[in-house]
């Protein structure tokens, strides 16, 4: 049974740094595509970053610069390094992955809660 489970948020000031953390288990995901999604109260979800098998990343414009996304294939592991937090950025960070690398989403997270104080 795959699982990703998020973890690293929290409540944090305006201009400070999260790393959130998604561990992937039951499964194989040195293939699949690994992304962050995140979706504020009242608002659609969105993407935030993805990082492909490879390497190859992707991100949102409202975060590129602040945000680093990364991947240790070792340990299933995929993190969101978060700088420079504005309050913008308050929402339930979901981890997400793919079956194959550019393949559709087909797999979620549950969810960790990131909140900026201004």
């Amino acid at each position: 049974q795959v699982q990703l489970v998020e973890s690293g948020g929290g409540l944090v000031q305006a201009g400070d740094s999260l790393r959130l953390s998604c561990v992937a288990s039951g499964g194989t995901f040195s293939s699949s595509t690994m992304g962050w999604f995140r979706q504020a109260p009242g608002k659609e979800r969105e993407s935030v970053a993805e990082i492909t098998r490879s390497g190859g990343t992707w991100y949102a414009a409202s975060v590129k610069g602040r945000f680093t996304i990364s991947r240790d294939n070792a340990k299933n592991t995929v993190y969101l390094q978060m700088n420079s937090l504005s309050p913008e950025d308050t929402a339930v960070y979901y981890c997400a992955a793919t079956l194959v690398s550019g393949g559709k989403y087909v797999y979620w997270g549950q969810g960790t809660q990131v909140t900026v104080s201004s």
